[in-house]
């Protein structure tokens, strides 16, 4: 299917879907801050999915459709993902169990939103814990947001990841993988990781 707009609260944002024969859930994937939908991880994540008969759709936000790279604030970019999942649960993913998730900045999102969505289960791609230290001010975990979403989630992070390695929780499954924050270094790792993790959900 080719890629097409979706309307939000702050311009269009852009939906690339991959369907499967008999798909059994949909699997829908933000990107970081300052990248695209074409990572490799996303695209590992992607391959795993649909190896797994999981519907795929990779969501461009509407700050990089506008040929932006400077990302928005959380509020933005929370409201524009929660319109086209909307529109996606209502069309093409009908009916389907849904996976929220995406890389870094994105995986943050999925994780803020995932009540709103209704999402089954949460996938996180190189989550950045902990920001850099500016200003001389020390820098504030992120680990809330990890914790706060109540349906089983998966973190695949890179060993020596800068933002640092989210711990295991109750719902949460940590898969440590070559590399760092790019989760560029071994995609097979990554791409195994989310297969078998994506074999067991949504629960």
């Amino acid at each position: 299917m080719a890629p097409y707009e979706v309307d939000t609260p702050h311009g269009p944002a852009r939906v690339h879907v991959e369907t499967v024969d008999g798909a059994r859930a949909a699997l829908v994937l933000g990107h970081g801050a300052g990248g695209g939908v074409d990572a490799p991880d996303l695209l590992a994540a992607r391959d795993a999915a649909l190896e797994a008969r999981i519907a795929v759709a990779r969501v461009e936000q509407p700050y990089r459709v506008a040929g932006r790279r400077s990302s928005p604030r959380a509020p933005v970019l929370d409201a524009a993902w929660t319109a086209v999942v909307e529109r996606l649960i209502a069309g093409e993913l009908a009916g389907l169990p849904l996976v929220a998730g995406g890389r870094s900045a994105g995986a943050r999102v999925a994780c803020r939103t995932a009540a709103t969505t209704g999402a089954g289960a949460v996938l996180c791609l190189a989550f950045p814990l902990v920001p850099p230290q500016r200003g001389g001010k020390p820098p504030q975990s992120r680990l809330a947001e990890l914790d706060a979403v109540a349906v089983p989630v998966l973190v695949v992070q890179g060993e020596r990841d800068r933002f640092g390695m989210p711990p295991p929780g109750a719902r949460r499954e940590v898969a440590a993988v070559p590399g760092d924050h790019g989760l560029k270094k071994d995609v097979g790792a990554v791409r195994a990781a989310v297969r078998d993790w994506l074999a067991a959900v949504p629960r």
